[in-house]
């Protein structure tokens, strides 16, 4: 055991603690401060982050015999902090917290944006809550409340944030052997997505051409007809989005479109109206689809890329491999990363390719009804619940 003295929230705590300990245990179990929260406890979930020294840490992954002599600052410590006096109504004001779990360190980060980035816009906010998840708001909440006290804070209209700021700043540039082991960083959007395979493609997935941050759906559908024929039908904007369970166009001007998608999964309904380009590479027989749209009733916001290319399996069969990378800002973001919904993209995949191939079928009138699909969530869910136990007895391999 090693003692240890820490200024908790204005108050000096000394204990005797296991030199593993974190500082998230220490807060919680010798401090009784139970407002900070241990979400993943791996330091990425950014729900336990406090202040040490006036600076975010993730608690989780602290030690706390390394706080020894420093000043910790949890949400409970916030009552003098001029910032967090501006921030706490904003997010009220905003609904920028539902649940709760995540506010205490997004309050947090949220005052470490407002002193170290006073001219930040709404892309530089979001990269910086970019390590503080949250499962319920979609973060629009979040990014307006952070937003509004920049602005109340513009110019000198709060002197005590202006010194706060200046402090820090001159702090910044002090020489490296003067910084405290706890500085905070600056993150690099990578463009990495989170990876999830709807249905396995034996081959190297089709290269998406977006940069954006999202969820990346891979799957695949087979048509029996040439690749040539199938290549020439993926020119058919209007054809092609007639397979599209729900979707409807409104404009077709050469590649560009626009129209809606109407999506109704259980309990949860939306319709995007957006516009889309479509890039074709000849050669390759690849193409990517760009879109972004909105949903009318829930003011949630998509964008992505549908990259598509053809692989020919013999002259009278053809493999679609599709590539989906998609982003959701607002309400419904909190669906868009679920197992469920991500098995469901992979079914609409495989209904797309069951109506390509009735479009495409020469035996059948063009203008014939294409079959309903079938897709509630009811027998969706059972279907993906007995495919999951069909993998883990090794039944599907």
């Amino acid at each position: 055991m090693i003692p240890i003295a820490v200024e908790l929230n204005g108050r000096k705590l000394e204990r005797e603690v296991a030199p593993r300990m974190h500082l998230g245990d220490f807060v919680r179990d010798e401090g009784r401060l139970t407002g900070t929260h241990l979400g993943c406890e791996h330091g990425v979930c950014g729900a336990c982050t406090v202040l040490v020294d006036d600076k975010p840490v993730r608690s989780c992954i602290a030690f706390a015999v390394a706080c020894d002599g420093r000043k910790v600052t949890t949400v409970e410590g916030y009552d003098a902090d001029p910032v967090m006096a501006l921030l706490r109504p904003a997010f009220s004001r905003h609904h920028a917290l539902q649940c709760g779990f995540c506010t205490p360190g997004m309050l947090a980060t949220a005052r470490d944006i407002v002193l170290r980035f006073p001219e930040a816009d709404e892309a530089k906010i979001r990269l910086e809550l970019s390590g503080n998840l949250c499962r319920c708001t979609g973060y629009m909440g979040i990014v307006a409340a952070v937003s509004d006290v920049l602005g109340q804070c513009r110019g000198d209209a709060h002197p005590g944030i202006a010194a706060m700021r200046e402090v820090m700043r001159i702090a910044g540039g002090a020489a490296p052997a003067a910084r405290p082991p706890f500085a905070t960083f600056e993150p690099v959007d990578t463009g990495t997505a989170a990876s999830t395979t709807a249905e396995r493609t034996p081959e190297a997935p089709v290269q998406n051409a977006s940069s954006a941050n999202g969820t990346r759906i891979q799957g695949h559908f087979t048509v029996p007809f040439a690749a040539a024929d199938v290549w020439r039908f993926m020119a058919d904007l209007p054809a092609v989005a007639g397979c599209l369970p729900g979707a409807e166009l409104t404009e077709h001007t050469g590649d560009r479109v626009k129209g809606r998608v109407a999506i109704k999964f259980g309990p949860m309904s939306a319709s995007f109206n957006g516009a889309a380009r479509l890039d074709r590479d000849e050669v390759a027989r690849s193409a990517v689809l760009k879109g972004a749209g909105q949903d009318t009733l829930s003011q949630s916001r998509a964008n992505g890329d549908v990259a598509y290319k053809l692989v020919e399996l013999s002259p009278s069969s053809t493999r679609v491999d599709v590539d989906l990378l998609y982003a959701l800002q607002g309400p419904l973001a909190q669906f868009s990363r679920s197992g469920l919904v991500k098995d469901f993209v992979g079914r609409l995949i495989q209904e797309f390719g069951k109506n390509v191939a009735l479009r495409m079928d020469p035996s059948r009138s063009p203008d014939a009804p294409l079959p309903p699909a079938r897709l509630n969530a009811f027998s969706l869910g059972w279907s993906v619940l007995w495919s999951r136990i069909r993998r883990l007895f090794g039944a599907g391999d």
